[in-house]
């Protein structure tokens, strides 16, 4: 089974990072709220932020066995400024990547990554021309929307912002099904770490068939083990 580390995300934030400096202010409030400083500072550093993953790509048979299990951030034994993703599953751990804890959680960029890594996969297209779609995206104008969720048997407020990378992309025809996926993340300041949860959907508009899901939901906080 082919196991793919995600070392290229914080390449892929910086230049994200580069266009939304570019936008203007109403661009820049959603990439501020989406990519928010200091959402580990309340986090303590014994603990453990864990995140359940389900991913269904009927595109790539195998997938949701390889993809699919539990994401947990954790501060690094070792260094205690870095954070460490670890996907946990039952044929053993994967280890995503390492990041300054400084910068926020890195659950996002975990998410939008993968997201694009997933759809080259399916689709058979460019990781760098989806990449670059998705941070046109991330520097424009988004659909906000005030809601709630439930963790743990508590109501709390959110922020839902959704992206539509694709909505006017010239190549829409050729994106199997890709063209009208839509990335939604749900913020709150009700639980640690700011992220509620980060999902992408793509379906096919003239079939109605799922062509790709990937959820990421924050279970709660656990231990380092």
């Amino acid at each position: 089974m082919m196991k793919r580390p995600i070392i290229a995300v914080a390449v892929a934030l910086g230049a994200a990072m580069g266009a939304a400096l570019a936008a203007g202010a109403q661009e820049t409030k959603s990439y501020d709220l989406l990519f928010r400083n200091g959402t580990l500072d309340t986090v303590g550093r014994d603990a453990a932020l864990v995140y359940r993953r389900e991913v269904t790509s009927p595109l790539v048979p195998g997938a949701e066995t390889r993809d699919s299990g539990h994401v947990m951030l954790s501060f690094s034994a070792d260094d205690m400024s870095m954070v460490e993703l670890t996907l946990k599953q039952a044929g053993g751990d994967r280890v995503l990547g390492r990041f300054p804890a400084s910068v926020g959680n890195p659950m996002i960029m975990y998410f939008y990554e993968s997201v694009i890594r997933d759809m080259a996969e399916a689709a058979g297209g460019s990781p760098f021309y989806i990449r670059n779609r998705v941070k046109e995206a991330l520097g424009s104008p988004a659909e906000t929307q005030a809601g709630q969720a439930v963790l743990n048997g508590r109501v709390i407020p959110t922020t839902t912002i959704s992206l539509r990378p694709f909505e006017s992309d010239p190549n829409r025809d050729r994106m199997k099904g890709f063209d009208d996926l839509v990335l939604r993340v749900a913020m709150s300041d009700e639980v640690p770490g700011w992220y509620v949860s980060l999902i992408a959907e793509a379906g096919d508009a003239r079939t109605h068939a799922q062509v790709y899901r990937s959820v990421l939901i924050l279970e709660g906080v656990g231990d380092t083990q």
